[in-house]
């Protein structure tokens, strides 16, 4: 074999090569710094505690790592510590040096969703049907306590407790993880999911792609409540901060950003002034919305 030609396959081989292995010691780093032996995920930068988000996460990675062992760890942990066996999710918080580790009795419906989601791919990954029976059973719990119908929108609320108000829901974009919702409606052929997917781009229509106006500009309560009858979102006052200049996304831009994002099965709607550049993005955090206390009640979704 010609030099030239020894040195383009060499050179070939290690380009294919470096990736992987990249990405197999940037795992086993990974492993290395947050995950402990039985299978419980630190968060270094707040005392050591450990988050359904973070067990979620590192099972889905090890996922894509194709890491079973590592998987199984991480599974058999959180299901043996976390799970609330009064409704099939998970309390969403550890700290190992408190008298009493889970502190706090509520969840968090993105690390179910995660668990879930996480449980779902391996399945795929390696046919074992108990992963994808465990992940029927937590979606099913989200579902049934999580998953509100509200002033004509079906919303997953942040968790069981303390985000139905009544008259008005407090929630969070930032657990609209579309990509999971679609695989769950692959899986279980239920609207619900589908419905999820399309009212929650709604919401973000309202929030990305136009004008964000605060309560203050609408005239709402200390409260945060916005009129649903308007159907605008807002702010709540606790989780706003300054509006940023953030990349205007107009027309076909916001249409191409759509399609770009995995799992999203229909375009976010463009803003109401296509080529006007919008400048009321807020950074992520709870949405307000619902109802003055003089109206309807609320309906679970199930």
């Amino acid at each position: 074999m010609p030099l030239r030609a020894l040195v383009a396959v060499i050179v070939t081989t290690v380009v294919m090569l470096v990736p992987r292995a990249w990405a197999d010691t940037a795992w086993e780093r990974y492993k290395a710094r947050f995950m402990m032996p039985d299978g419980r995920i630190i968060d270094t930068a707040n005392g050591n505690v450990s988050h359904t988000e973070g067990q979620g996460f590192a099972m889905l990675l090890a996922v894509a790592n194709n890491d079973r062992p590592a998987f199984d760890k991480l599974w058999q942990w959180t299901d043996n510590t976390l799970r609330n066996k009064s409704n099939g999710l998970f309390y969403w918080r550890y700290n190992p040096v408190a008298p009493d580790p889970i502190a706090d009795k509520n969840n968090a419906s993105d690390g179910d969703t995660l668990i879930a989601w996480a449980l779902l791919r391996a399945q795929k990954q390696w046919q074992d049907k108990r992963y994808a029976i465990a992940s029927d059973a937590i979606t099913a719990a989200l579902l049934k306590s999580t998953v509100v119908s509200f002033a004509g929108r079906q919303v997953m609320l942040p968790g069981v407790k303390g985000f139905n108000l009544n008259d008005h829901l407090n929630l969070n974009p930032s657990y609209f993880i579309f990509p999971a919702w679609r695989a769950f409606a692959e899986r279980t052929h239920l609207t619900a999911w589908r419905t999820l997917q399309s009212d929650g781009q709604a919401l973000l229509g309202q929030m990305g792609l136009g004008e964000i106006t605060s309560t203050q500009r609408l005239g709402g309560a200390a409260g945060g409540w916005q009129d649903a009858a308007s159907q605008r979102v807002a702010a709540a006052d606790e989780f706003r901060c300054d509006p940023y200049p953030a990349v205007s996304l107009v027309g076909r831009s916001a249409q191409r950003l759509a399609r770009a994002l995995e799992g999203l099965d229909a375009e976010l709607p463009a803003p109401a002034n296509p080529g006007v550049d919008q400048r009321q993005h807020q950074r992520g955090g709870s949405l307000v919305y619902g109802r003055r206390p003089a109206g309807g009640a609320r309906s679970d979704a199930g």
